[in-house]
């Protein structure tokens, strides 16, 4: 099964047409058929890291001042205790905790509603330790990897680059230079293979510090390298920033 890391981007695009939603469209009918989907997104940050096994997660709208309609806006699809117990097995017990109070937030269930409109197939999901730093979260990806051969799509849900306090909402803003620059460095380095850097990324300088000015939104792809493997096809099936300042970029390994 390919590897999938989606930059999410605005709530807004559960409702909206746009260019990244039309592109969502068309990945989707690119992807093969998961047996089922394991979600790691940027707003789900515990101290500790958790798998959510409920049958029946719940669709959260975990934003304000939207507008009505985008809270009307479910996901009903059923879960998989069965994984998420498989997930623990996988990582050991004193890695992931079962959690049953979460359910599926807008950075999973938001891309989702494009990806695979009908809900149909089972989606749990596994939260990002927020006292951890990238290399620990990279790890995790590598650690998780069988479950590709296992026919489970783990998609890690983001932005590449994401700083809201300098975002322009106006849709004429250009981007940033340094949100460019930072976008399409990270591309270079992904089509490198050179995974030691983006982990390193406070390394990378001022265009990094201002993309990347807190890491929730960029650990999820940490896991996604993690689960790169050898001979992997490298694509980019989503390009282009939003909001002056949100990279909307997509990754996919083995597609």
């Amino acid at each position: 099964m390919p590897a999938l890391f989606i930059g999410h981007g605005n709530p807004m695009n559960g409702i909206e047409d746009n260019e990244f939603v039309r592109s969502w469209l068309a990945l989707g009918d690119r992807l093969p058929r998961p047996r089922a989907i394991l979600s790691v997104s940027a707003h789900w940050l515990t101290e500790g890291t958790y798998v959510h096994r409920s049958a029946k997660p719940q669709t959260i709208h975990d934003f304000w001042g939207f507008p009505e309609e985008l809270y009307q806006v479910s996901y009903p699809s059923p879960g998989s205790p069965e994984l998420a117990g498989d997930i623990i097995s996988l990582l050991g017990e004193t890695t992931v905790e079962p959690d049953n109070d979460w359910g599926l937030d807008h950075g999973t269930w938001v891309p989702l509603l494009r990806l695979f409109p009908a809900a149909d197939i089972p989606v749990l999901q596994l939260s990002v330790d927020l006292t951890r730093p990238a290399a620990y979260h990279y790890d995790l990806g590598r650690r998780l990897a069988p479950l590709r051969d296992e026919g489970v799509l783990i998609m890690g849900s983001g932005n590449i680059v994401h700083n809201l306090g300098r975002a322009r909402f106006d849709r004429e803003s250009a981007p940033y230079d340094w949100a460019q620059r930072f976008d399409e460095l990270s591309r270079e380095l992904i089509e490198a293979g050179d995974h030691e850097a983006l982990v390193a990324y406070e390394k990378l300088g001022r265009d990094a510090a201002l993309s990347i000015p807190t890491p929730d939104h960029f650990w999820p792809l940490m896991y996604v390298l993690g689960l790169q493997a050898e001979g992997d096809a490298v694509s980019f099936p989503v390009n282009g920033l939003a909001h002056a300042s949100v990279s909307m970029r997509a990754v996919a390994f083995g597609l």
